[in-house]
């Protein structure tokens, strides 16, 4: 009778122990925060898709609307790279835990000048297409070294010199030539001129602060705006090593966007290495 008492103890053990360990296994990891950041000429439309699809999988996401785009009316003679840079950290200490920052394009300028100004709240830092400058650089020093750009050919700046457009017919050549008619339709109906003041204003970044966050570069190979021989001068003068390449335009979160949230998600799940 004790040899079945036993034997029915250590069957329940076990099977307590089975449960348990397929408990474990099953458990979610910990949704993960995107901050999101657009580039010029375009608003938080650009990374709806990517958005969607990083929700449905579990994600927390938060797209800023820089002042100035989108349905934002700030005028643009009060813009700067600063304004920016305190939308998107107002935006970040608005939520609980560290987030991954993505940037594109003129955006790339935007999250350094965060990660230097709230670094602990970063865990990785993504620039995808985007501009990524070194301590006392603008976006327009950098632009004025892409040769092969097809951006500067293109603009028209106001008669007030606070603004720069582009040409209609050069919009989608230049940021989406690989994207459906339907995207290139949204590119070009969301369209607004851009503010030129940020573009003129150096960000400062140093090693003690910038230098600590965890970078990633994603190359979009296809970039007429951002050329790509200039987006791997930028990432070698900044020493990052964790590079992806998007066979795409300037706008891969637009024309490819599952491709950009299963990139965006393994990125997540790297672990950092500094």
């Amino acid at each position: 009778m004790k040899t079945i008492l036993l034997s029915s103890i250590l069957l329940v053990s076990l099977l307590f122990a089975l449960v348990s360990c397929t408990k474990n296994d099953a458990v979610t990891p910990a949704p993960k925060t995107f901050v999101l950041v657009h580039g010029a000429w375009q608003a938080p439309y650009a990374w709806q898709s990517v958005k969607d699809q990083l929700v449905q999988q579990g994600q927390n996401v938060v797209v800023v609307e820089l002042p100035g785009h989108g349905a934002d009316n700030t005028a643009p003679a009060t813009l700067s790279m600063d304004v920016y840079r305190d939308k998107v950290v107002g935006a970040i200490n608005a939520l609980s835990g560290n987030v991954i920052l993505v940037g594109h394009s003129m955006g790339g300028m935007v999250v350094s000048a965060v990660a230097e100004k709230i670094p602990s709240r970063i865990d990785k830092l993504v620039y995808v297409g985007a501009f990524l400058p070194a301590n006392g650089q603008s976006l327009l020093a950098l632009a004025s070294t892409d040769s092969t750009s097809q951006l500067g050919p293109a603009l028209i700046p106001s008669t007030d010199q606070l603004t720069l457009g582009i040409k209609t017919e050069n919009l989608t050549p230049i940021f989406i030539q690989d994207g459906s008619d339907a995207v290139k339709k949204q590119v070009v109906d969301n369209y607004r001129a851009e503010p030129f003041i940020p573009f003129t204003n150096p960000v400062t970044l140093t090693a003690a602060n910038f230098g600590k966050v965890a970078k990633y570069y994603v190359y979009t190979a296809q970039d007429h705006a951002v050329s790509p021989n200039l987006q791997k001068r930028m990432v070698a003068a900044a020493g990052i090593k964790s590079t992806y390449t998007l066979n795409s335009s300037h706008c891969p979160f637009l024309s490819m966007p599952t491709e950009v949230t299963t990139l965006l998600q393994g990125i997540a799940k790297e672990t950092v290495v500094q």
